[in-house]
């Protein structure tokens, strides 16, 4: 048969490839070199080259691409691996404080702080003043004081390793008194007692699950015992026939036997949210007046801050935690420390916190203001979707989210999305990857037959629409 015949003339063939050289010299290529270097444009033309050989011996390329493609899918390549992993995203989920989403925003003061202390040396244990070594918990001792009214502070890189910390300084090789009510498991399935026997206390559980009294911490107060620890239950509730020991009568108890009192509050706040609309979440002020001797709780969440544990409480026992060898493991870095200090500084203008720091700031949004922007963005949303989906504006509510306020919503507004012609949820699931996949991820959540779009912590619809607007485009 005449090769014309059966068209194998017109079919590429692998001596036509043109040669990794070649491909080098297109401007496109020597683009990818001055900006990814020789060596991986090189490997990126190698790879693109050996892509085009797969398809070409397998039969599914009815022409060869010219050099200038493989240099352009060779530079795209490149470009893809250069991206950073840890990617800014849209968080349209309607929890506030998203765990997997980074939780609290930090208010722009803290970032210039934390950029300003990255570009620069800084005196972060360094006493200008005497020209000796320093602490670098100072820099935010006092500041954390005057908010709690402890004695002394001290800082650790998250509240498990406060609790962890202050659980091997005051009770190593002695027991621990916990409410079972108090177990609590915190996110990653890291339990309370997995804790504590990591830090080397034997655990003694007090009460049930529903129901603890004084009587049975004083029953299980013994010369054995290094600490009562009570548990601030913030990331679920027991409803129902229930009875706790509140922290000032348990201060009593265990103060009657010299015993600490440690009150791990876990999200925590310096100021009253009820002031703010919210539910009432015990602040850490509170907790001191209170009567505990040591209060842990998280800097991340409530407060607003970089991810930090702090430990206030009184002098002698903040003195002990500070001598313990594990607290230099468990230290912060200059560049969260600066980022604290600035965040901390703004609890001293309770007038303008809520504007000033950003997680006060989405928490107070209201509903009407939500809904507002919801109709702004409803028509260039369903534009930019075309024909196969509908965008309305519907009420939601948001989530706090990071184990604060399990029960408590938040009335919101969210975009949405549904299938134009009712089809099933394998359209909403392409859409919410294709929302995965775009240069600003986009991160809703499905529920309901649509994929809702909670506006509350969005507070940049420009670019929201912006990156929305490379749907079909995203690699």
């Amino acid at each position: 048969m005449d090769a014309s015949t059966d068209g194998s003339l017109d079919r590429p063939s692998l001596r036509d490839l043109p040669s990794v050289d070649l491909v080098l010299k297109t401007p496109a290529a020597r683009l990818a070199a001055e900006r990814f270097g020789r060596a991986a444009a090189t490997g990126a033309v190698r790879a693109a080259l050996e892509e085009v050989r797969r398809f070409l011996l397998a039969g599914q390329l009815a022409s060869l691409p010219s050099p200038d493609h493989v240099a352009l899918a060779a530079g795209d390549a490149l470009a893809r691996a250069a991206r950073g992993r840890l990617r800014p995203v849209f968080n349209l989920t309607g929890t506030v404080l998203h765990t997997n989403l980074g939780r609290a925003l930090l208010a722009e003061e803290a970032v210039e702080a934390a950029t300003s202390a990255m570009r620069a040396a800084v005196a972060l244990e360094f006493d200008l003043d005497t020209g000796r070594r320093g602490e670098r918990d100072d820099h935010v001792r006092d500041l954390l004081v005057e908010l709690t009214g402890a004695e002394d502070a001290t800082v650790v890189n998250n509240n498990a390793a406060a609790v962890l910390l202050v659980l091997n300084t005051l009770g190593l090789g002695r027991e621990a008194i916990v409410s079972r009510g108090e177990l609590i498991e915190i996110g990653g399935a890291f339990r309370m007692p997995d804790i504590m026997a990591r830090a080397g206390v034997k655990l003694v559980e007090v009460g049930t699950t529903n129901r603890t009294h004084p009587k049975d911490y004083a029953g299980a107060l013994s010369p054995e015992t290094g600490l009562v620890l009570k548990v601030h239950t913030s990331n679920y509730r027991i409803e129902g026939f229930t009875s706790e020991v509140g922290a000032r009568e348990l201060a009593e108890i265990a103060g009657e036997r010299g015993v600490p009192l440690v009150n791990d509050l876990g999200s925590g706040t310096l100021v009253d949210l009820s002031r703010l609309g919210l539910a009432h979440e015990p602040t850490v002020r509170e907790a001191v007046a209170e009567g505990a001797d040591i209060v842990t709780f998280s800097g991340d969440k409530l407060l607003g801050g970089p991810q930090t544990g702090f430990i206030v409480g009184r002098a002698d026992l903040i003195a002990r935690i500070n001598r313990n060898p594990m607290k230099r493991a468990l230290r912060v870095d200059k560049i969260r420390l600066a980022a604290l200090e600035a965040t901390l500084r703004l609890y001293r203008d309770p007038e303008r916190l809520a504007q000033r720091l950003p997680t006060l700031r989405l928490l107070t949004r209201t509903r009407e203001e939500l809904a507002a922007l919801g109709a702004a963005l409803a028509g260039p949303v369903a534009q930019i979707l075309g024909a196969d989906f509908s965008v309305e504006v519907a009420d939601c509510a948001s989530q706090i989210g990071s184990g604060a306020l399990p029960l408590e919503t938040l009335p919101s507004a969210a975009l949405a999305i549904r299938p134009a012609d009712g089809a099933s949820g394998g359209l909403l699931n392409g859409l919410a990857a294709a929302l995965r996949a775009l240069p600003v991820p986009v991160i809703g959540r499905i529920a309901e037959g649509a994929l809702l779009l909670d506006l509350r912590c969005l507070e940049d619809p420009e670019g929201f629409l912006a990156s929305l607007g490379a749907l079909g485009t995203a690699p």
